[in-house]
């Protein structure tokens, strides 16, 4: 990486920053920190393109809301706007004008549709109440009054004065008053119960359904409603009934008692409504044709306004020098991109028309650059990997590219089996193949995971073949490909296995699967895999110390730190390997003794060191041995706690031992004023001699140094004995998988396979169906997914531990091209 600076001249600046933008190899720095942000230079270009992008952002959410589906025309799809060159500034207030009448014309047409909408749904309720309260006078003027008999004595006071009452019921009329309207379905209950407590039963109340439900035009959510009619008699219990209905939501509506005004309501209100929903779907049609018009531009649009915010934003990162009237940009930038950058710079000269060209140079630096990996689309996922642990330190050696190789494999020591390795193989590779289409679709969250990924599932399920292919397991199944080692004769009706001189030449013999110790034979030799796989692991992290110190000119960690490390860890857990190894070359068969139990000769290793069991000796000269392995591992504790912090207090001793420290530096080394320093200083450069200065090497405290290599040294030997154990999950999840695939086997397609006729072929095929099902979605997507975060932490936590120091900041340059992502 390096470190440039331009010099821009203002009239160039936009363009420059575009150019760069497209090129997407520069990561500008603030010049301006101490600037309040409201306070800088193009602060109102900034809002100019804020104010843009609200108006798209609100044709976005108003072509959402629309029922029916507005196209939105793709970018690729779309003619370009130009935004450089000399007519850049009139197009984009060519844009903002559009945008600007675009909502305008929305935001009437939405005001006058919510408008007609409102008095649609009023029509519409009056309408129900005209005719509602018709069907009730009709009934009240059929229904015949019923006159209450009584042979009780009690009774007959309140009926003495029957023949007066019907003598002037022709004449009499009540005078009696009622209030009519709409109210929410879901409160009508409670409606009645409050006017009977209010009016104290003095009203009478009916009310009905409507069938059909109200949309909001605004929410577009649903609402029921119901008619009522209520009558009383007197102004103040109108007057309260009212009230109480106002307060409840509901709407009221004048109707008039006489049924030839009510006809003639009625009419006038039908008419009224048909013309006001001939106007209400005019203006929807209007609508949907300028949400039409602008689903044509709006991807053109947001890619126009995102870009434009994006480059003033980083044109308020510059600083302006006032004698040269230039922008001063700084930033960093691949080293071996800084001639296509000059072609940049040059290309965004002649679009803007001008002959002033920006000046380009590089700077010196003592700061650390950011930390940028080149990746293309194989290679992408596992860096990601890798950087979601930590950023690596620059030029620091990068775990992501063996991640290629041990990430896959070690998933496939866990999940190893021929068919599901083909089924994950399979469906990655469908996914490759769809790439192009599926990378323009807006894929759901854990599809677009998967997605991503499609690489890394690749080479799991290559390598899960492979192993596959090593335990000899197809579906929890054996392949006889070769002839098998063993023979199986039976003998009183006993069956034992005798080897017949043959030698399975890839891969577990199939004859295991039969045996009944087949279980503790595999079972066995995948705990001893682990181990082994799991210390060459380890030892290949711990190895890529060497590269950093010596990148970074840290002879003092090589001694201090690597060699007793690696002295340790062999001197124990390579011990270990070396063991096993050489336990598996001997055919015991031929030995006079047992095979000895690794773990308690490493128990008895540390107890009883240098006593070895003749009956348990694994080797002549195992107990020296194991003296002299054990000696290095306890020499090089001290070795690592105290070698580092010694000779850093040498160093600090003969520092302060001259006596005297140079001028004008804070930390004890003086500067270097050179003339070619002064030069860059004069040239406007001294901010960056500031910060080379205020990074320097951090000092620090002897008694820091002395703790931090006590925490490290206990954490290394602590951690050797913990991550080897942990690396035994490799034994476990192959296990796991194995019998989960033999019990899945066993419980669905072993109880179908002895039927015969038409109804075993269809219990085969439902069998073979829950079978396959089942074996994608449990042993192909759980056991997956579980294998896939035990990789994950074997290559966080057991490797990385060892060498990763991920203590840098990613690259994030200026690329119009990621402005998508971060959205």
């Amino acid at each position: 990486m390096s470190l440039m600076q331009l010099y821009i001249p203002t009239e160039v600046a936009h363009d420059t920053v575009a150019e760069l933008g497209e090129l997407g190899n520069v990561q500008f720095k603030d010049l301006n920190p101490a600037v309040n942000p409201f306070q800088r230079s193009f602060v109102g270009e900034i809002r100019r393109t804020e104010e843009m992008a609200r108006r798209v952002r609100f044709f976005e959410s108003q072509i959402q809301k629309e029922k029916d589906v507005v196209p939105i025309r793709p970018l690729y799809d779309s003619a370009p706007l130009v935004t450089v060159g000399p007519s850049a500034a009139h197009n984009i207030d060519e844009l903002d004008v559009t945008l600007s009448e675009h909502e305008t014309r929305l935001v009437q047409m939405n005001e006058s549709y919510k408008t007609l909408s409102e008095r649609t749904r009023e029509l519409v309720e009056a309408r129900h109440v005209l005719r509602e309260t018709a069907v009730f006078f009709e009934k009240a003027e059929t229904q015949q009054t019923d006159i209450r008999t009584s042979f009780d004595d009690s009774s007959a006071p309140l009926l003495q004065h029957d023949d007066r009452e019907q003598q002037y019921s022709s004449t009499l009329q009540f005078d009696l008053e009622f209030v009519a309207g709409t109210i929410d379905r879901a409160r009508i209950s409670t409606f009645e119960r409050v006017l009977w407590r209010v009016l104290r039963g003095n009203l009478y109340m009916n009310h009905t359904d409507i069938a059909e439900p109200f949309i909001d035009p605004a929410t577009g959510s649903e609402t029921r409603k119901n008619v009522f009619i209520i009558f009383a008699h007197g102004d103040a219990l109108l007057a309260k009934i009212r009230k109480v209905a106002e307060s409840m939501g509901a709407t009221l509506y004048p109707i008039d008692a006489n049924a030839d005004k009510r006809s003639d309501s009625l009419r006038e209100v039908t008419a009224r409504l048909e013309d006001l929903q001939t106007v209400l779907y005019n203006t929807g049609v209007t609508r949907r044709s300028e949400l039409l018009r602008i689903g044509e531009n709006l991807a053109r649009w947001q890619d126009v306004v995102r870009k434009e915010k994006a480059i003033y934003e980083t044109m308020n990162l510059f600083n302006y020098d006032v004698r040269r009237k230039t922008l001063v940009a700084e930033g960093w930038c691949p080293t071996r991109d800084l001639t296509m950058i000059q072609l940049a710079l040059r290309h965004a000269t002649d679009e803007s028309g001008t002959n002033v060209v920006p000046i380009l140079q590089e700077l010196r630096t003592n700061k650390t650059p950011p930390t940028f990996t080149r990746t293309n689309k194989f290679t992408e996922g596992f860096q990601t990997i890798m950087d979601a642990y930590g950023i690596a330190t620059y030029q620091e050696v990068n775990p992501g590219l063996f991640a290629i190789i041990t990430f896959p494999f070690l998933f496939a020591v866990m999940f190893g089996d021929i068919g599901h390795g083909f089924i994950i193989f399979f469906a990655a590779l469908y996914m490759i193949f769809n790439e192009k289409k599926w990378a323009r679709q807006e894929l759901d969250e854990i599809l677009g995971q998967f997605f991503y990924g499609r690489y890394i599932i690749l080479l799991m399920g290559m390598f899960s073949v492979y192993t596959g292919l090593m335990y000899n397991d197809i579906f929890s199944k054996s392949l006889h490909i070769w002839h098998s080692g063993w023979d199986f004769p039976e003998s009183n009706g006993i069956t034992f296995a005798v080897p017949n001189g043959h030698i399975y030449p890839f891969g577990l013999d199939p004859a295991w699967h039969e045996a009944d110790n087949g279980l503790v034979f595999t079972n066995s030799y995948k705990m001893k895999m682990s181990l082994v796989l799991g210390v060459i692991h380890m030892t290949f992290a711990l190895c890529l110390q060497l590269p950093n110190h010596i990148k970074f000119k840290r002879p003092l960690d090589i001694y201090a730190n690597f060699i007793p490390q690696m002295i340790f860890l062999q001197s124990i857990f390579g011990y270990l390997v070396v063991c096993i190894l050489y336990k598996w070359s001997i055919d015991w068969s031929t030995q006079l003794t047992e095979p000895p139990s690794l773990l308690n000769m490493l128990i008895a290793m540390f107890l009883s060191p240098g006593t070895v069991d003749p009956q348990t000796q694994l080797y002549p000269g195992q107990g020296f041995i194991q003296v002299v392995l054990l000696l290095l591992a306890l020499v090089c504790v001290p070795w690592m706690l105290c070698t580092k912090p010694y000779f850093q207090w040498k160093e600090m001793q003969m520092i302060q031992g001259q006596g005297y420290v140079g001028l004008g530096h804070r930390n004890g080394a003086p500067r270097e004023s050179t003339d070619e320093v002064l030069e860059i200083e004069e040239e406007g450069n001294g901010r960056v001699i500031v910060e080379e200065m205020e990074e320097e090497h951090e000092q620090h405290d002897f008694g820091e140094v002395v703790i931090h290599q006590i925490i490290h040294t206990i954490e290394f030997c602590l951690g050797c004995i913990s991550h080897t154990a942990s690396y035994l999950r490799l034994w476990a999840l192959s296990l796991a998988h194995a019998q989960l695939s033999e019990v899945l086997w066993t419980m669905t397609l072993e109880k179908v396979l002895g039927f015969s006729g038409i109804f075993g072929t269809i219990a085969l095929v439902m069998g073979v169906a829950v079978w396959f099902t089942l074996t994608v979605c449990i042993l192909c997507i759980m056991e997956g997914l579980s294998a896939f975060l035990h990789a994950l932490r074997l290559h966080w936590v057991e490797a990385n531990s060892k060498h990763y120091q991920g203590e840098g900041y990613s690259f994030t340059p200026l690329s119009f091209a990621k402005l998508d992502e971060k959205e």
